[in-house]
């Protein structure tokens, strides 16, 4: 008999609640939004509505494979755990703690458990090597403010802002925005009724994107433009006196300095190299100035483009220059009820050094706080020396697809002595495994919304137990690491104690709503009322602002020596392709930028028959005249070629590409030498991109787009 029973989507980080109808507890019979829920009222995407197909999909893993002469061959998750447990204990004694390393994929984050249990183990064995997506993803976003300063309160809400700039992203499709942008919650309702009561929005974006369709500006910057953008607004808005002179005055260091770094940025030099017109520019820099409330964000487009910190950094500068803060008496939006505290300050955070992690073995960098740089681990699997990493635990993610560089990334994977991976696809990382690991699925465990906690429209609490049971033999991502934290003596701290391993309690002894309480022990909602509480909106919960300490002196660094320079930098570039040296420009004229798709979320998704059919490519959306100069024309194949190396991509016609550049998805494909099933697999872009060259100085962020390429025609489609 089959039962509806309310739970969330944990495909992307947006969490939307679905009614699930169960058929005896083991199979799902349909999936619909939950009309019901007061903040989503109804609303999910294609993704979430396949969740039936990801859990009975027929070629899902449900027992743990192990690597053999002949190929792999299944074996219990527990004697799967003793012998990776044994091999990694041999490693560390062998080599030191440093030589294990794990990677924390997109699909690990939307477990609420995954993360924490997985920092924690390494800080348990005294690993620094704990590396995840955030920093192939947008990195700037945490090292800008840190080196920048933020507000303890935080920026103005999205929910009764009078403006909004998005610089490069997209939450119509995305689902996920910044602090203080659209948030993937109901975003089309929430844009709407945002615009109805008079919402301006500003978007920079060289794609008339979703959600540049509905902006009051839209400026279809040129790739790899938008410092130079940004910069000319905040010239006029400094020069024209149009920032909050009170609260610059009282919280804000180096403005004069910002103010001389970008003056040779005019409105003539900044319409020129950008290719927008200069009155887009004034009117974007004096509408967003304007406000009142309202901020400004980026999103992975600039993050993974060159000088994205610097992008970060003005972006970010333009709220401070224009007070665009909560001040006290105001109420921040989410409930940040999986954080502690029921107050924040209205008050800086003070500057710091933007990079304080571990130092790398390689190219004299440091990590971020808490883990290490992403695009540094294949050198520092294939760099012999002390602190090798010869052991890697792949949680839900699929490197040689979505890593730079992939025949590096490959031949570092192949070069490990230990490789795991955590999926429930025998992806092309899963491949080359020594182990794969069937993690439990999201409708078998329970959670709750813990990104999106704090970017929530308002005080919104959410839990779900496991609304199906799994007979099979699988683990959750975070059991694998307490399983071998178990075995090898590990203490896994998490903020309300340690997991207790010490008793002798196994993995799979472990309840997994007792490690919830764990991850979650200094919440300011506990876990218990958080439980009782489910899909419920506290107006009456909301974070306070309060006043300032009164010895508060910490001003934001608007204009520090190496943002200045950055500056003098990209004035002295001809373009955004200049910092990449070693090729013609005129060989490679096309300008290729990351996208996101609706359907898929990174390489998840275009293996269930749903999303199959919505598209089983990434295709390289072109502007109808570069087809026609070209000689193509939709759908036919053609040959990309970067300075580094080429793919092959299937071409498609739209019209809202800026011409001379091409728009592709990355993530997609399989291993090396596998374009001839492109219609199939898609293409994988990391291919024409390399991690060591023209990568930022402190997040390690490789060219990852605004990469220059060449285009010709391969075979045509009759």
């Amino acid at each position: 008999m089959a039962e509806k029973r309310k739970t969330f989507c944990r495909v992307c980080h947006a969490a939307c609640p679905l009614l699930v109808e169960v058929e005896d507890d083991h199979r799902v019979v349909s999936v619909s939004g939950d009309r019901d829920d007061p903040l989503f009222e109804g609303y999910t995407c294609i993704k979430g509505r396949q969740l039936a197909d990801q859990h009975h999909h027929p070629d899902r893993l449900r027992s743990s494979l192990r690597r053999t002469d002949v190929g792999f061959e299944p074996l219990s998750s527990t004697s799967a755990l003793d012998e990776i447990a044994e091999r990694i204990a041999a490693i560390v004694a062998e080599h030191g703690p440093r030589a294990v390393a794990s990677y924390t994929g997109t699909g690990a984050f939307q477990n609420s458990i995954s993360v924490p249990v997985a920092a924690a183990w390494h800080a348990g064995f005294g690993s620094p090597s704990f590396y995840t997506s955030i920093t192939i993803d947008q990195p700037a976003h945490r090292s800008a403010a840190l080196r920048l300063g933020a507000w303890e309160a935080g920026w103005d809400n999205f929910s009764d802002a009078d403006v909004s700039l998005a610089v490069g992203y997209n939450p119509l499709v995305s689902s996920y925005g910044p602090a203080g942008g659209l948030q993937g919650t109901n975003p089309f309702v929430a844009l709407r009724r945002a615009k109805e009561r008079g919402l301006k929005l500003i978007v920079i974006d060289p794609r008339r994107t979703e959600l540049a369709r509905s902006a009051d500006v839209w400026l279809q910057v040129q790739p790899g433009e938008d410092p130079t953008l940004l910069a000319g607004m905040i010239r006029h808005i400094l020069a024209d006196d149009l920032h909050d002179l009170t609260f610059c005055d009282r919280h804000v260091g180096g403005v004069d300095a910002l103010a001389a770094a970008v003056e040779p940025f005019t409105l003539d030099y900044v319409a020129e190299r950008a290719r927008v017109d200069a009155a887009d520019v004034v009117r974007a820099a004096e509408v967003f100035a304007a406000g009142p409330r309202g901020a400004a964000g980026t999103g992975t487009g600039p993050n993974m483009a060159p000088h994205s910190m610097l992008t970060e950094h003005l972006t970010l500068t333009l709220n401070v220059l224009c007070g665009r803060v909560l001040q006290p008496g105001d109420r921040m939006e989410g409930g940040s009820f999986l954080t502690p505290g029921d107050t924040r300050r209205a008050q800086v955070i003070p500057p710091s050094d933007p990079a304080p992690g571990a130092p790398h073995r390689v190219r004299g960098l440091s990590g971020m706080p808490g883990e290490m740089l992403t695009t540094t681990l294949a050198d520092e699997i294939l760099e012999p020396g002390e602190g090798q990493v010869r052991a890697l635990i792949v949680s839900g993610g699929n490197p040689v697809v979505a890593f730079p560089d992939q025949a590096k990334t490959e031949a570092a994977l192949r070069a490990l002595d230990l490789l795991v991976v955590i999926d429930p696809r025998m992806t092309p990382t899963a491949e080359l495994a020594d182990f794969v690991i069937a993690p439990r699925l999201e409708l078998e465990r329970a959670d709750v919304p813990h990104i999106m906690d704090r970017r929530l429209p308002a005080p919104y609490s959410n839990y779900t137990p496991a609304v199906l049971t799994a007979d099979d033999d699988l683990l959750s991502e975070w059991e694998v690491f307490a399983g071998i934290a178990a075995r090898n003596g590990t203490r896994i701290e998490l903020p309300g104690g340690p997991i207790p391993h010490a008793d002798g309690a196994q993995a799979d002894d472990l309840d997994v709503d007792a490690v919830l309480d764990l991850v979650s022990g200094t919440a300011r909602m506990p876990m218990a009322d958080l439980r009782e509480q489910r899909g419920v909106i506290h107006d009456d919960r909301r974070v306070r602002v309060v006043e300032g300490d009164p010895d508060a002196t910490a001003r934001f660094s608007v204009a520090p020596d190496d943002v200045v320079a950055e500056l003098a930098a990209v004035r002295a570039e001809s373009s955004g392709v200049d910092i990449l040296t070693g090729f013609d420009p005129e060989q490679f004229p096309f300008r290729l930028v990351s996208r996101r798709m609706k359907h898929v979320i990174n390489s998840l998704g275009r293996e269930l028959p749903g999303l199959a059919a919505v598209g089983t490519t990434n295709p390289a959306y072109l502007h109808p005249s570069d087809l026609e100069q070209l000689g193509v024309r939709d759908g036919d194949l053609v040959v990309i070629e970067s300075p580094h190396g080429f793919v092959t991509g299937v071409v498609a016609a739209a019209d809202d590409v800026k011409p001379g550049s091409v728009s592709m998805s990355h993530s997609w494909g399989g291993g090396p030498d596998t374009d001839a099933n492109v219609r199939e697999r898609g293409a994988c872009t990391g291919r024409l991109l390399t991690d060591d060259v023209d990568y930022e100085a402190y997040t390690a962020m490789p060219r990852m787009s605004n990469i220059p390429v060449l285009i010709e025609p391969h075979v045509r489609v009759n």
